[in-house]
């Protein structure tokens, strides 16, 4: 047995393995259609500025994000367009400004895509500055405050979480892009 296992490698493999194999490739020739379809009423969406469907809404541009605080219980459903805002910020973004130096990024300050294109250069820029940052990154540290419940806990649980969240989310969105094909 290999008692020297290169954890970093592990776990990069893990999420570009999903990354290349499933995630991305089930996102090919996403439609501006499909990118903001609502498959049930009142869902969370990404929207012109003043057409917010909640009461908060974030962003800077021409487009934000729904959202409430808290999140109500039962949590709604959710479009392609809101889940690839919420990898591209909450799970990536905030994560690389937070750990490997990225520009600033939260749910306020971010400018969401109205398209689809935009949006998947977003996902592709975030994902590869995660990437790059873990492959940098000593996986026995502390996370540190920004990560709240993390804090104490080594940047490679931090890592497993945020792969779990790329497999998770990325399979509801592969969901949402079948029901939409099969509506």
């Amino acid at each position: 047995m290999d008692t020297n296992l290169d954890w970093t490698d592990l776990l990069i493999d893990q999420a570009d393995w999903h990354w290349t194999n499933q995630l991305r490739p089930r996102l090919e020739g996403l439609t501006d259609d499909e990118y903001r379809w609502e498959p049930v009423a009142g869902a969370w969406n990404v929207r012109p500025r003043g057409t917010s469907a909640t009461a908060m809404a974030a962003g800077t541009g021409d487009y934000v994000i729904d959202f409430a605080f808290p999140q109500p219980d039962p949590a709604p459903v959710t479009t392609i367009a809101w889940r690839l805002g919420h990898i591209i910020v909450g799970v990536l973004g905030m994560r690389v400004a937070s750990h490997f130096g990225g520009p600033a990024m939260d749910y306020n300050n971010h400018d969401y895509p109205g398209d689809a294109a935009t949006a998947l250069r977003q996902l592709d820029d975030n994902y590869q500055a995660w990437m790059d940052g873990v492959r940098k990154a000593d996986l026995a540290e502390p996370c540190g405050p920004a990560e709240g419940p993390f804090a104490d806990s080594p940047m490679a649980r931090l890592v497993l979480h945020i792969n779990r969240e790329l497999l998770h989310h990325g399979a509801e969105i592969a969901l949402l892009r079948d029901l939409y094909r099969w509506r």
